[in-house]
């Protein structure tokens, strides 16, 4: 129970500021995102809850949002090695 509350606090806390200081998060998170997902809009709203909930499981639950990220980056890394291998073997001519 107290996980959760915990939960909840960093939650309404970090959606609480992001939506305070959007003009310069936005401004920020241009310049780390590729050009189809810019902040462009009115997508303050969306941008923050996502900002929100994921700062607040790194918050509360660390290593398991590390082994997500571990486990997605292996993933990720053996599709690379599969599709270079595969298209090794397609004869283009």
């Amino acid at each position: 129970m107290a996980e959760v509350v915990i939960w909840l606090i960093a939650f309404a806390a970090i959606l609480f500021l992001s939506l305070k200081r959007w003009p310069s998060l936005s401004r920020s998170l241009d310049g780390m995102l590729p050009q189809p997902m810019k902040t462009g809009g009115d997508n303050s709203v969306v941008w923050s809850l996502a900002l929100a909930m994921l700062g607040a499981t790194a918050l509360v639950r660390p290593v398991d949002v590390l082994m997500t990220v571990i486990l997605l980056a292996l993933l990720a890394l053996i599709g690379v090695k599969l599709g270079s291998w595969a298209m090794n073997k397609v004869d283009f001519h």
